[in-house]
């Protein structure tokens, strides 16, 4: 075996470990939502729990809207943003007491459930819907700034 071969086994054992803690980073990160928190439940739970309760508030107009917006999501990770998306949504639609998914509540909690560094792409995305972004602006620094802390207080307040 020559001094190739010695080189291309050394990037093969770069690139698996490289490889290992990517896929190892992702699970952690799983692992971490799945903790419980202070009340017992973890946010998957709750994600899961808004789901469940308000699956019977969406229409059909509002399912393809979701699903337009969710389009510039890449489709490997689209299936769990959607999940997370529609949770925020359902919070937002249970908090305020709505009986049913409207656009004002899929778009605001559209917004609440972006992290902050994506705001560029919802926004390109509402401008190309022809959706007046001025009514929701208070609602973009209430965002997840990347899992920032005490949004829920924050956004409560303005309730």
């Amino acid at each position: 075996m020559g001094i190739i071969g010695e080189y291309l086994i050394v990037l093969w054992g770069f690139l698996l470990i490289i490889l290992m803690g990517i896929g190892g980073f992702f699970m952690f990160r799983k692992f971490l939502k799945q903790l419980p928190k202070q009340d017992g439940h973890s946010n998957m739970d709750w994600e899961t729990y808004y789901v469940n309760e308000t699956k019977y508030m969406w229409g059909k107009d509002q399912k393809l809207l979701l699903e337009e917006l969710v389009s510039p999501v890449p489709e490997l990770f689209r299936d769990v943003a959607r999940h997370r998306i529609v949770g925020k949504i359902g919070e937002v639609a249970l908090a305020k007491q709505y009986n049913t998914i409207t656009s004002d509540i899929l778009i605001e909690g559209y917004i609440l459930a972006t992290p902050k560094r994506d705001h560029k792409f919802l926004r390109k995305k509402l401008k190309e819907k022809e959706i007046n972004v001025a009514p929701y602006e208070h609602l973009f620094p209430l965002s997840r700034s990347d899992y920032a802390k005490n949004w829920r207080n924050r956004y409560n307040k303005n309730i």
